[in-house]
């Protein structure tokens, strides 16, 4: 990792808004007070990756629909706008924290999502670091407890002194992520250049794509054989 600014990992944006009245409450229901930051960091994990949940339907070319307030307004987010919140939550609390980027071959998506998409690579997947007990860690948030039990995922786990990042391989064996580039950190939400290369590589996606779908309700239908098998 480049050198990297303190001042500004810890400051708020217009997406990484730590300010906003929701989140505040957010943190006050998943902090305590006399807890330590790495204590209070590991919560706000769990809660980010488990009460916000994972839904790729709600990707957006607005960049007001980036912002972390309106991630806990949805209750649901995919893995750039849960990072972003998951950011906002530790800088609110003073943990040092940046958003990371790589593109990474998925191999956990709905028919729906091939049929759009046209490929299996996720360009500018989203993650966050933060900076605790002393070194930067990685922390994933995106996939909540619930969808990981229907995929046959191994949820990912987080303590603050370790990287959590996607396992390459479901409980199966068969292979779920693939990390293929790493596009390193950003002190902020690289609004423009993402969402340049999100027209390039998904031009049949759109703010309207999904308006009428259910992405629970495709991982239903997706996930049936597995949940026959259990």
């Amino acid at each position: 990792m480049t050198k990297v600014d303190f001042t500004q990992t810890l400051q708020p944006t217009s997406t990484i808004n730590f300010k906003h009245p929701i989140i505040k409450k957010f943190i006050e229901e998943n902090t305590k007070a006399k807890a330590s930051l790495l204590d209070n960091a590991i919560q706000l994990y769990y809660a980010v990756r488990d009460d916000i949940r994972y839904d790729p339907y709600t990707f957006s070319l607005k960049e007001e629909d980036f912002q972390a307030s309106k991630v806990i307004e949805d209750k649901r987010g995919w893995c750039v706008t849960k990072s972003i919140l998951y950011a906002a939550c530790c800088r609110a609390i003073g943990v040092p924290a940046l958003l990371g980027y790589a593109d990474v071959k998925n191999h956990l998506s709905t028919e729906k999502m091939r049929q759009k998409m046209k490929t299996d690579i996720f360009y500018w997947h989203g993650y966050t670091c933060v900076y605790l007990e002393g070194k930067w860690v990685k922390a994933t948030t995106a996939f909540n407890l619930s969808l990981c039990q229907k995929f046959g995922l191994k949820p990912l786990e987080f303590n603050g002194r370790e990287d959590s990042i996607y396992h390459p391989f479901d409980l199966e064996g068969n292979q779920h992520m693939e990390y293929i580039y790493e596009r390193g950190t950003y002190e902020d939400l690289p609004f423009q250049e993402m969402i340049a290369d999100f027209k390039k590589f998904y031009p049949t996606w759109s703010n309207d794509t999904h308006l009428e779908d259910n992405f629970e309700k495709d991982v239903e239908q997706e996930t049936s054989h597995i949940q026959t098998k259990q």
